[in-house]
């Protein structure tokens, strides 16, 4: 009779793992899915910093970051392109004094004796269109929304304003190449956030950035590049974004089984032992006993909560059903955790898991071999250890 109820469970189990993939914007959307679970690139994060302070206008700060995006093998036309890139959205004066400094960095460089790499020039724009319709079109395959019916909004109110953006923004900036759509809109997003009460416009982009391939994690990966690089006031704000853009999005009913994507299993107790840094909750769903030797625990963090370092003599498994959260085993980088992830701990190795800063992180933690042995707890996880994820 055991045998059989265990036998149940599980099926029950792995259907809902299913659901929960199905319901995940990474398998509804293709052009996400082709990304999902990808770091930005380093030279995109190099993108995020000196966007960002550039926005700022500090300029100090700014001189560290180029230097050090120079050393990373960032291009002098690439850093160039993305300080000409962000005039159109933190203005000439801010523009200028980047370039500027950029300079100085520059002829610092070779006074040392540092030969940069100039890379790639701009290419021609090819096109027949007019520089309107070319704008219009580019604006297009950015947002993913052709442009119909009579205009509203501003575009009514100011038609020039609409030109200057068609014709200058989309047409003469965005159409250049040696940055990608992505690379813009990285240095769109970090520029606005930093540049402060312009939410909307961050939302803006920050569809478009999902909608040309750049996922929920990478931008996410931006926001805790800010926090630590720049300032955590920042990255609140863009997170507060990001969560009205995430939390609206629908997903379609697949069946009446996935109505209720975000929890299928019970939250539990609050946990009340020393183990864990921040709140979190444990529902045992399997016990261990002498016939199956496992057991199965739902484990719910709040944001920021996470285990001590620790290790399970028999190993672990962990699928993750809701949130993002990370994972890191002693002496590797930290990993971010996403909904459908899958992670298998080896016996008596050294790791910590929890949630990401701005969400919640719910997983199902297996117990493989329990009887080898019972868990051992380690030393807390210092916030340098838990922000690893960005260096």
């Amino acid at each position: 009779m055991q045998t059989r109820n265990m036998k149940q469970f599980l099926s029950y189990l792995f259907l809902h793992i299913f659901v929960l993939l199905l319901c995940s914007p990474g398998i509804l959307n293709a052009k996400n899915n082709t990304l999902h679970n990808k770091d930005l690139a380093t030279r995109q994060l190099h993108i995020v910093t000196i966007s960002s302070f550039t926005a700022k206008g500090d300029l100090q700060r700014l001189k560290q970051v180029l230097n050090v995006a120079l050393d990373s093998g960032l291009t002098i036309n690439e850093i160039r392109e993305v300080l000409v890139h962000l005039y159109a959205y933190c203005g000439f004066p801010r523009s200028l004094q980047g370039i500027n400094t950029f300079m100085t960095v520059l002829e610092a460089r070779r006074a040392k004796g540092v030969t940069d790499k100039v890379g790639k020039e701009i290419t021609p724009v090819k096109n027949n269109l007019n520089k309107y319709e070319r704008g219009k079109k580019t604006l297009e395959t950015l947002s993913g929304q052709a442009e119909k019916g009579p205009k509203t909004g501003y575009a009514a109110f100011s038609p020039v304003i609409d030109t200057f953006l068609k014709e200058h923004l989309f047409a003469d900036v965005f159409d250049r190449d040696i940055l990608s759509y992505a690379d813009r809109e990285i240095a769109t997003i970090s520029a606005l956030i930093n540049l402060g009460g312009v939410e909307p416009m961050i939302q803006g982009h920050m569809r478009i950035a999902l909608n040309i391939g750049l996922t929920e994690s990478q931008l996410r990966q931006i926001l805790s590049t800010i926090e630590v690089k720049v300032g955590k006031e920042e990255a609140i704000a863009g997170r507060k974004v990001l969560s009205a853009i995430t939390n609206s999005t629908a997903v379609p009913n697949i069946s009446d089984t996935t109505k209720n994507c975000n929890a299928i299993f019970p939250k539990g107790t609050r946990i009340s032992n020393k183990n864990f840094t921040g709140t979190a909750w444990l529902e045992m769903l399997v016990t261990n006993d002498s016939t199956f030797n496992s057991s199965i625990g739902n484990v719910t963090f709040e944001p920021g909560a996470r285990t001590r370092w620790h290790y399970h003599p028999g190993g672990q498994i962990l699928l993750v059903t809701r949130g993002i959260g990370r994972y890191q085993e002693k002496g590797r980088q930290v990993k971010e955790l996403r909904k459908g992830d899958i992670i298998k701990c080896e016996p008596n190795t050294i790791h910590w898991h929890g949630a990401a800063p701005d969400s919640e992180l719910s997983h199902l933690a297996i117990g493989t071999n329990p009887n080898r042995a019972p868990v051992v707890w380690l030393q807390p996880v210092s916030d340098a250890e838990y922000n690893n994820i960005l260096r």
